[in-house]
């Protein structure tokens, strides 16, 4: 196997977050802050345009600019609110319901 290229850690690039609270969340790199003595942190923004912070060690690079340099799972890495959750889990079993009705 041979390295087809490099992907540099810079702003805008596509992260992927491998551990802390939004493990699993994919977004994009809008800066990060330095803190000598203490965790860098990183500031990312997501496709639905919210903004969350993790510790730097905490992401990984996947991709330049708004490409992924990999195929991304089902729900391209977005985290839902419970509320939206809740009507996705809910919402699909009302529409398996109707056409069994139907039926």
């Amino acid at each position: 196997m041979e390295i087809s290229s490099i992907i540099k850690f810079n702003n805008g690039s596509t992260v992927y977050l491998t551990a802390g609270n939004n493990i699993g969340r994919i977004g994009i790199l809008q800066s990060v802050e330095k803190h000598p003595g203490s965790y860098d942190i990183a500031n990312i923004k997501d496709a639905n345009g919210n903004v969350f912070s993790t510790r730097s060690q905490n992401i990984f690079i996947i991709g330049d600019g708004k490409n992924p340099a990999i195929s991304l799972p089902k729900g391209d890495g977005l985290k839902l609110g419970l509320i939206e959750e809740r009507d996705a889990k809910f919402g699909d079993e009302e529409e398996e319901d109707e056409e069994d009705e139907d039926n």
